[in-house]
């Protein structure tokens, strides 16, 4: 099966949605995805959204990218796109269209719900392999996420800092303003980074997501958002809704 999967998203979407990609994935599928996940998907060829021109269909005289060679399509993207499931559809390849996020009436964790989509197993967890890793004694903190409402202070993350037992590195992104901090370009570089960290401290984010998707122990701290839905899976997460300092210093001495 020559299967095509488009997977549009944050990088904390796209985190989630790995159980249900991979459930798809046959010895022949290649996986459309924004650029700055591709390095995260191992198992399929990939390739970035923006270099296919499939944000240009139905607009102008664009055409639809050539899909022929595919037997099937898995699409997250183009739910709110009439004109680009219908150049889809007119392919001839079949082709299955899927909400990208969740709307407000699911109940479902949000990898639950990708994985109900195409029928995978609940309850799996999110996972990317980065090889051995040697934990560190170290902690790591992203003090950042998507939207400012999501951001614990800044200065309670000092805070924490200030008391951890274990010296504490600080990453972020590139247009995130925070000197102190190491950066990568290439998220699987700032996977293998996180992986031999002893703990990791971050807000709802896509870089908490990677953190609990490589095992490192995380300290999830939420806020507006329900974590029931959003939070990240795995053994060693702990999730904290709207933490105080204290809170989350008890929560880093039963991590390490």
């Amino acid at each position: 099966m020559n299967r095509l999967l488009i997977r549009p998203g944050a990088i904390g979407d796209c985190i989630l949605s790995l159980p249900a990609l991979r459930h798809l994935s046959t010895g022949n599928t290649e996986i459309w995805a924004p650029s700055t996940v591709l390095p995260l998907i191992q198992f399929a060829r990939t390739r970035s959204i923006a270099s296919t021109g499939i944000d240009l269909v139905g607009i102008g005289d664009f055409a639809t990218p050539p899909l022929g060679h595919f037997d099937e399509i898995v699409s997250w993207y183009g739910s709110n796109r009439p004109e680009f499931r219908a150049a889809l559809q007119a392919t001839g390849v079949p082709c299955t269209f899927h909400p990208a996020l969740p709307d407000t009436a699911n109940t479902l964790h949000a990898t639950d719900f990708f994985a109900q989509q195409v029928g995978a197993p609940l309850g799996a967890i999110p996972h990317i392999d980065v090889g051995p890793v040697e934990r560190r004694a170290r902690v790591v903190i992203h003090p950042f996420s998507g939207g400012p409402r999501k951001n614990w202070p800044l200065v309670s993350f000092e805070e924490v800092a200030r008391r951890s037992p274990l010296p504490v590195e600080w990453t972020a992104g590139p247009e995130e303003a925070l000197d102190r901090a190491t950066r990568f370009e290439n998220l699987f570089d700032l996977a293998r980074w996180l992986a031999d960290a002893a703990l990791y401290i971050g807000n709802d984010s896509g870089i908490t997501h990677l953190a609990a998707a490589v095992g490192v122990p995380v300290i999830a701290l939420f806020g507006p958002t329900a974590p029931e839905i959003w939070a990240p899976r795995g053994a060693n997460v702990t999730v904290l809704r709207e933490p105080t300092i204290e809170a989350v210093m008890t929560a880093v001495s039963s991590a390490l």
